[in-house]
């Protein structure tokens, strides 16, 4: 934690802490206190410094917000390549994150997460690769890149209903709000 601590204060171009967070999917009873432990010790630095916590949450939701009501959340925090449901997109905003989506919103399997994200208020949405992982339809099966993401967002757009324009204008603002300022 020391290194971690170190390394996020070590400039100002390091914006955030993380992809800290809990994994219920593969981790079992066995090991997850241990992720609650390293999760509560990345969000005290995070605070200190100033910086953006990006968070892993894996169908571990309500205990992740449980953690941040114990910890007390840093100013800015991302949820990282967002699974939750319409109630977690709402309840995420409301204590002051920013959503991350990835190219999963584009998978048949995954009309709730597009219901959400239909949900999720304008000025807390990002948008990632979390390459070479979660590669957007129709180029699953290939590693995913940036080159994709224009895809990822025209879906999103599509999802939400917005204007292609207004939905990535809005984007590039709420990054530099959720990572604390201009690059």
């Amino acid at each position: 934690m020391a290194e971690i601590e170190a390394l996020a204060g070590a400039h100002d171009k390091v914006r955030a802490v993380g992809e800290t967070g809990l994994d219920h999917f593969r981790t079992g009873d066995d090991g997850r206190a241990v992720q609650v432990e390293s999760f509560r010790r990345h969000i005290d630095p995070a605070k200190r410094l100033d910086k953006t916590l990006v968070i892993h949450d894996r169908d571990a939701h309500a205990e992740v917000l449980r953690v941040l009501e114990e910890e007390g959340a840093p100013e800015r925090w991302v949820m990282h390549c967002f699974s939750g449901d319409v109630d977690f997109a709402r309840a995420c905003p409301d204590r002051g994150a920013h959503l991350s989506f990835a190219g999963t919103v584009t998978f048949k399997n995954a009309a709730h997460l597009r219901v959400a994200l239909a949900a999720a208020p304008i000025d807390r949405i990002l948008v990632e690769t979390d390459a070479p992982y979660l590669t957007p339809s129709p180029f699953r099966g290939r590693p995913n890149a940036s080159y994709l993401v224009p895809h990822t967002v025209r879906a999103m757009a599509e999802v939400r209903g917005d204007d292609l324009e207004t939905l990535c204008a809005a984007i590039d603002d709420n990054t530099e709000i959720a990572f604390g300022g201009p690059w």
